[in-house]
């Protein structure tokens, strides 16, 4: 089967139209590589804006459908914000069930690549943990993190060379179009996760005449240019997160807290601490805070309550290991580049993120108002002098194909995804991720899973104002 859907592809592609605007002409040329998969290298220029400067590669990985004679061909899948081929050959449930209609293309973002991949750049100096930022207040802390981050960009900027100018959802927009082009589709089919949700963004402003069916989940907000506006969303989001937490537990029989409401408990933690975390060693706020925080996603639950219960009988010390800094560990990606070039093209200084932390505590006083100094080590000290950008707008979407976006009531950054003008929006009760979550735990017949599969093959877009359950964490922890 894998010889015949090659062959079907490699003369689509050998009679498909050049990519318009300095895609290579050339046929992709598909070869096996492992877990069922064939690869092929896709040349598209480093900028799109000079076709004829320097060129780079990206990775593509093709798994083919279950019939190759009987399919409605390419849906090309990018899963977000780290390689998209490797976490698919680590867990190919995730989208494998596609295969039933489709020769599923997975494409690499411009600057990562699959496993041993030329593909793939590596950054000399790895991100420095954000947790950091969380559990030290201070000013010198702050500028401390803000040079080992910079010296993380320095070192992806030296390894990337030209290549670094060209990282943002602009330029790998264009390289979905000519990987469209390549595939010999009329119309992009897309799906895309995470940060492959904001690249399904920009190609939707910038192609909408190529757009086909697209299903955008748990992707970033880059709709909102107002940085505050959107740190407040996310701070709400997270906040809501712990009343679902709270309301998951009271329900749930594996819960431990034994009925008590979670919110209390950690309420009466807050005013108890330093806690007691094993001989010589204490929990302060900041860190049960984001202890908390870190388990807040619906995977982490379970976890959470455990620690909370253990906490509030005396040991603290499964909360302080939840909240615990990771040394970074060599090499890195430019994933943290393109999000800084992306969404952040101006970080506040010291001063005023404090003074917008002060407003965000009011909105979000428990849990939620931390989530901005999370955003905000992301990009700290990178500089912005002469660094590309395709910063956070109102897409202008014009005459373009109605796209679905799934956004998950547990998702602290993609709720504003419905503001993309013409999105039918699928509200559903997990997190981000949750198709590709659902498909990883084997859930099939899932109301989310219905609903997208049936939007992808036959055109058929949810009733306005449909909503599923949380299917994924009450089928895993209830």
């Amino acid at each position: 089967m894998t010889i015949l859907v090659t062959a079907v592809l490699a003369a689509a592609a050998a009679v498909a139209p050049a990519a318009r605007g300095g895609a290579s002409s050339a046929p992709l040329q598909w070869q096996d590589c492992g877990d069922g998969l064939q690869c092929a290298k896709l040349s598209v220029p480093v900028d799109w804006a000079r076709q004829r400067a320097a060129r780079t590669e990206i990775d593509l990985a093709l798994m083919p459908a279950q019939d190759p004679e009987h399919n409605f061909g390419a849906l090309v899948v990018n899963t977000g914000y780290g390689p998209t081929i490797e976490a698919v050959r680590a867990q190919p449930d995730t989208v494998s069930e596609l295969t039933r209609w489709f020769n599923v293309v997975l494409v690499e973002s411009r600057g990562l690549g699959d496993r041993g991949s030329a593909a793939m750049v590596h950054c000399s100096v790895a991100q420095p943990d954000p947790l950091r930022l969380l559990l030290a207040p201070g000013k010198a802390a702050w500028h401390s993190y803000a040079r080992d981050n910079a010296a993380y960009d320095n070192s992806c900027r030296e390894a990337a060379g030209a290549l670094y100018d060209g990282l943002t959802s602009w330029q790998v927009a264009h390289d979905l179009e000519a990987l469209r082009a390549a595939l010999g589709e009329p119309r992009l089919r897309y799906f895309g996760s995470s940060y492959g949700a904001v690249y399904g963004q920009a190609y939707l402003e910038l192609f909408p005449h190529r757009t086909g069916r697209m299903y955008l989940e748990g992707g970033l907000d880059h709709t909102e240019p107002n940085l505050e506006q959107r740190l407040t969303s996310e701070a709400r989001a997270a906040e809501q997160r712990l009343i679902a937490f709270r309301d998951w537990c009271r329900t749930s029989l594996s819960c431990p807290l034994n009925g008590d409401d979670a919110v209390s408990v950690l309420d009466d933690l807050r005013h108890r601490t330093p806690l007691s975390a094993g001989p010589g060693h204490t929990v302060k706020t900041r860190r049960l805070l984001a202890a908390v925080n870190a388990g807040l996603a619906p995977q982490h639950w379970p976890a959470l309550a455990q620690a909370l219960s253990a906490a509030k009988d005396g040991d603290a010390s499964t909360l302080a290991a939840m909240a615990t800094v990771t040394a970074p560990t060599p090499p890195g990606t430019v994933a943290g580049s393109m999000f800084c070039h992306d969404f952040m093209p101006a970080v506040p200084g010291y001063k005023r993120f404090l003074d917008m932390e002060t407003r965000l505590r009011e909105v979000a006083p428990r849990v939620g108002w931390m989530a901005a100094r999370y955003e905000i080590a992301r990009c700290l000290g990178i500089p912005r002098q002469a660094a590309p950008s395709w910063p956070p707008h109102a897409p202008d979407v014009r005459n373009g194909r109605q796209v679905l976006v799934g956004v998950g009531r547990l998702d602290t950054s993609a709720q504003p995804l419905g503001e993309i003008p013409g999105a039918r929006v699928l509200w559903h009760g997990d997190g981000p991720g949750a198709y590709l979550l659902q498909g990883a735990d084997k859930l099939r017949a899932t109301c989310l899973r219905t609903h997208v599969h049936d939007y992808l093959v036959n055109g058929v877009l949810p009733d306005k104002d449909t909503s599923c359950p949380r299917e994924l964490s009450a089928g895993m922890y209830s």
